[in-house]
């Protein structure tokens, strides 16, 4: 399979955002990331986020809470990141912990402090930074969906449900798991390593992985890429593929909500 360059394409909107911040000359944005739980995956993505954030100018405030806290605990934490003034942005880090109601959660974001998109409510300036990803990935290899089928596995309801949007705005059917042979679209955000196999997928088939998990030392994907390397089609690897770009597209939403507030004042 052939690869889609994740960090070609994540370095090219970073540039952008760098020279864009630098032109303020001094004010830089900033976004709250509120991590719950232990899961390894989750932590991954967060340590990355924190370090591509003071490379692009951005700086993250990290609010770590057990998962043994109540609900009406972490809803207090989101009311004061709304009310401070100093913060620009608020990411929840999915999937939660299975005690909490995400929907809720996240509905008690401000809406324009929500840079990852999954508020009901968001501004249309703000798209979810993994469906931008998933978006740049097919505008990079100029994937045709019209009429295509798309089969999608994930653990997050909300992703789900951006993500179905996504396909069926770009005239795509959505099939079912059972079917994922007949995909000429693959997408997948388990975090189960190595689940999907040589057998589950056709030639020329379009394989994003966007699931992660580190596991003694390693970090691996969702898709064993070995067992798939002789069928032709595309791929986004683990890691490089989706990551740096949907922490880049991330940042660039931080940009956008701080731009605003700026010209606001």
């Amino acid at each position: 399979m052939e690869i889609i360059d994740g960090r070609k394409i994540a370095e090219k909107v970073k540039d952008g955002i760098v020279s864009e911040i630098c032109k303020f000359n001094g004010p830089r944005p900033s976004l709250a990331i509120i991590l719950i739980g232990e899961r390894e995956d989750s932590k991954l993505y967060v340590s990355l986020k924190e370090k591509e954030g003071a490379k692009v100018g951005v700086d993250t405030h990290l609010y770590k809470i057990d998962s043994d806290v109540s609900e009406e605990e972490v809803l207090k934490v989101i009311d004061f990141l709304n009310k401070d003034k100093s913060i620009d942005s608020i990411l929840i880090q999915l999937p939660l912990p299975e005690k909490f109601n995400a929907d809720k959660i996240i509905a008690a974001i401000n809406p324009e402090k929500d840079v990852d998109g999954f508020h009901p409510r968001h501004p249309d300036y703000i798209v979810s930074p993994v469906l931008a990803s998933v978006n740049a990935c097919l505008e990079e290899i100029k994937f045709d969906s019209r009429g295509k089928k798309a089969c999608l596995f994930y653990n997050s309801e909300v992703f789900g449900l951006g993500l179905k949007k996504l396909l069926t705005e770009m005239k795509m059917e959505i099939i079912s798991q059972e079917t994922v042979c007949r995909a000429d679209l693959l997408i997948t955000a388990l975090g189960e390593p190595l689940k999907i196999k040589k057998g589950m997928v056709k030639e020329g088939a379009v394989v994003i992985d966007i699931g992660i998990t580190k596991k003694d030392g390693k970090v691996l994907g969702d898709v064993d890429s070995s067992d798939l390397k002789d069928i032709d089609g595309f791929i986004t690897p683990v890691p490089g593929g989706i990551g740096p770009m949907t922490i880049a597209f991330l940042f660039k939403n931080v940009l956008e909500i701080f731009k605003r507030k700026i010209d606001s004042k």
